[in-house]
């Protein structure tokens, strides 16, 4: 009986659990999702997620009395929250792709992006099954939060990225044109009893409505065109090429703003009304369904902010801009473009002027652990509910951050980061990479099971032939 050839012991991959048991290089796991020779990426997504987690904690610490300051400053600086970390991570599923194609195979690439946005979408459910909204306590494991759009949106953007570029900039801005209007129709069929649209209402605004799949999906089509641009800058590494990106960036991104603000808009259902995205749209204080929205805070709950604000006695507030409000066409506009112009003033003077402190280093290192710094800041906001004022709630959550990136720094540098989200990413990726391997493996298998079947088919057509020869003298 002949031994296995050395070239197929060299390439039979260990078990599984063996595969699984070895070390994870530090590196990997902290630029799992990074493009590594572009610091100014990281850097952006540390600053969203500083600012997502002042936001959380803001909404459970501060005392009523200053929930006013909360609602101006959530919807000023909402630019710089979720809408800003979603587009960065989009971005990032084009890194993870690009700089494997062509060393990898297809199916390896496509089980690393399933798998880690599988896992992404799973855990954003499991972060649904409690929620506080609007001093209410929610159960609805089902829900568009970041971690499960994001999930969703890698996915997504795995196909996206095979549609050419200009079809996906008009794809993505009609989705954006669309969407209000499309929600519209289907919270009304939900209202008049209509399943089947009661049942579209569900999937696509879900029962926490924060990042809803209309319009949101149309940042995977738009970001990833930016991110291919990111990525061939990137393989040329001249000054020359990122002054280029530096320029699209801060063009495009100053375009989407103005067209957000200044662009006319058809008023949801009605496409003989059209009004600008600076209108100011209202909700009642008394009825949340009672709005200039279709759906009222059930559809758009960022307008609840415009109730926040107006918990004062100096001014009221007659309306919120629609621009500012999360998920309307504008403010889809206008979150895309502020993240452009944003990305594109840290990448000059990051990676372009090369400006450093201790400052910019830990923002890059929050941005590599972004992902464990979102979840794991959710354990501790229990611990105080509506007791700090302004100057206290700056001074605590400040030193909360800071406290939760000592925690990261010494789970990843001395527990090599094992059970961290980042390393549970990279630990499911190569289950879809062994999972790829095995597919191979199986195909080369089936291809020489065929090419033998061939072989012995030629060979006893050609002994018939020889048979039949013999019978003929």
């Amino acid at each position: 009986m002949s031994s296995p050839s050395i070239s197929e012991i060299e390439t039979e991959s260990p078990p599984l659990f063996n595969y699984l048991m070895q070390e994870i290089p530090l590196e990997d796991i902290r630029d799992y999702a990074s493009p590594r020779r572009i610091q100014s990426i990281d850097f952006v997504k540390g600053f969203a997620i500083v600012f997502i987690i002042l936001a959380h904690t803001a909404m459970a610490w501060l005392e009523p009395n200053s929930y006013y300051v909360y609602g101006l400053l959530y919807a000023l600086l909402d630019i710089l929250g979720p809408s800003l970390f979603v587009f960065l991570s989009a971005l990032s599923v084009i890194f993870s792709i690009k700089r494997k194609e062509g060393i990898v195979h297809p199916k390896i690439i496509r089980n690393q992006v399933f798998t880690r946005g599988t896992v992404m979408i799973i855990i954003g459910m499991l972060t649904n099954i409690l929620i506080i909204e609007g001093g209410e306590v929610k159960i609805a494991i089902y829900g568009w939060n970041i971690i499960t759009f994001i999930g969703f949106s890698q996915i997504f953007s795995y196909y996206i990225l095979k549609i050419k570029k200009s079809w996906r900039i008009i794809i993505g801005i009609i989705i954006i044109l669309l969407s209000p209007t499309i929600r519209a129709i289907l919270y009304i069929g939900k209202i008049e009893g209509n399943i089947f649209l009661a049942i579209l209402q569900y999937i696509i605004t879900s029962p926490t409505p924060h990042l809803t799949l209309l319009p949101w999906i149309s940042i995977s089509f738009i970001s990833t065109i930016f991110g291919e641009y990111i990525y061939e800058a990137m393989n040329k590494g001249t000054k020359n090429a990122y002054i280029g990106l530096f320029r699209i960036f801060a063009v495009w991104g100053i375009i989407f703003i103005l067209i957000g603000i200044f662009a006319f808009y058809p008023d949801t259902k009605n496409f003989i009304n059209w009004k600008p995205g600076w209108a100011l749209e209202w909700v009642s204080e008394t009825d949340p369904l009672d709005s200039s929205m279709i759906g009222g805070l059930s559809e758009y709950p960022n307008l609840r902010n415009l109730l926040y604000a107006n918990q004062q006695d100096f001014y009221y507030l007659p309306g919120m801009p629609n621009f500012l409000i999360r998920g309307t066409s504008a403010n889809m506009f206008y979150n895309q473009g502020a993240a452009l112009l944003i990305i594109s003033i840290f990448f000059y003077f990051i990676d372009i002027k090369k400006r450093s402190n201790n400052l910019i280093n830990i923002l890059i290192y929050f941005g590599k652990v972004s992902l464990s710094l979102f979840l794991i800041h959710f354990f501790f906001i229990p611990l105080f509910f509506n007791q700090f004022n302004i100057p206290f709630f700056l001074t605590i959550s400040l030193s909360y951050i800071g406290f939760l990136g000592i925690f990261m720094y010494i789970w990843m540098e001395y527990g090599k980061g094992v059970g961290s989200p980042e390393w549970l990413m990279v630990q499911f990726g190569r289950i879809g990479q062994k999972s790829g391997e095995a597919v191979k493996k199986t195909t080369k298998k089936m291809y020489a099971k065929i090419k033998k079947r061939e072989k012995v088919k030629k060979m006893e057509d050609f002994m018939k032939k020889l048979s039949g020869n013999d019978d003929n003298p």
